[in-house]
């Protein structure tokens, strides 16, 4: 029987990748996301590895439907093996005393309010079966704090925090948990964050050779393959031009 892997924001970056990556080894896959046509364009990509996916369009901020879609899921597949907390972003970039309430009130309830509702949501599920692995998304800015970075990076602490908090707990339950913390990744983060504007998004990754959400999936998948005894329970993964979150060296 086909394993079956579960990624929230699996319409673009980490998730996409990661879905993908895992529909390759023949996982069952439900892809999440706030983007319907999004969805439907990689479940037809999906599919094309012949297994089963399930698009489940919704907002992992709102509570009540994120509890109300799991809990429908047919039994089949409620038998989920990985959850993949990618869901997240980073909204603006500005001096706590000049921040936009919005934009904090945005990053918190995806980054931490919407990852504990879905975990909330599934892990029950895997302790019924004594088993799974969950991987959380944080960042490097989970470790570090960057000037103009204080909200997103205090969401990102709380990951990390999270994560090793669910290790423990989860432990008796052999359900393995793991915090990937990518450094600078070319993805959509930046647009998002600087609210569409592409080419200073571009600036930020200039003479960096980057890490790809390819990158950060493969990472995610080399996880899943080790021993059923090994967990790596924390990771940081940069660019080899990236030391930390505030040394790097750019290409002239």
């Amino acid at each position: 029987m086909n394993k079956t892997i579960m990624i929230t924001g699996a319409t673009a970056g980490f998730g996409r990748a990661t879905a993908v990556r895992f529909a390759r080894e023949g996982y069952n896959t439900i892809i999440t996301g706030r983007r319907k046509e999004r969805l439907a364009e990689l479940e037809k990509e999906l599919i094309t590895f012949n297994i089963n996916v399930l698009s489940l369009n919704f907002d992992v901020r709102e509570k009540d439907e994120v509890f109300r879609v799991i809990e429908s899921l047919d039994s089949e597949w409620k038998n989920i093996d990985i959850l993949v907390n990618n869901a997240g972003l980073a909204a603006g970039l500005s001096h706590i005393n000049d921040g936009d309430t919005e934009d904090w009130d945005r990053m918190i309830d995806t980054n931490v309010k919407g990852l504990l509702y879905v975990t909330r949501a599934v892990t029950p599920l895997m302790v019924a079966r004594n088993s799974g692995h969950i991987f959380n998304i944080s960042s490097i800015a989970g470790k570090e704090v960057y000037e103009n970075g204080n909200v997103y990076c205090a969401s990102k602490h709380a990951v990390d925090a999270l994560s090793r908090a669910m290790r423990i707990d989860l432990l008796k339950h052999n359900i393995k948990v793991t915090n990937i913390a990518p450094g600078m990744a070319d993805t959509e983060f930046s647009i998002v964050r600087f609210k569409g504007d592409e080419e200073k998004a571009a600036s930020v990754y200039k003479g960096i050779d980057a890490l790809t959400a390819e990158d950060v999936a493969e990472v995610i998948y080399y996880c899943t393959t080790l021993p059923a005894h090994v967990c790596i329970n924390d990771l940081a993964i940069t660019p080899t031009a990236q030391a930390d979150i505030n040394h790097n060296i750019r290409k002239v």
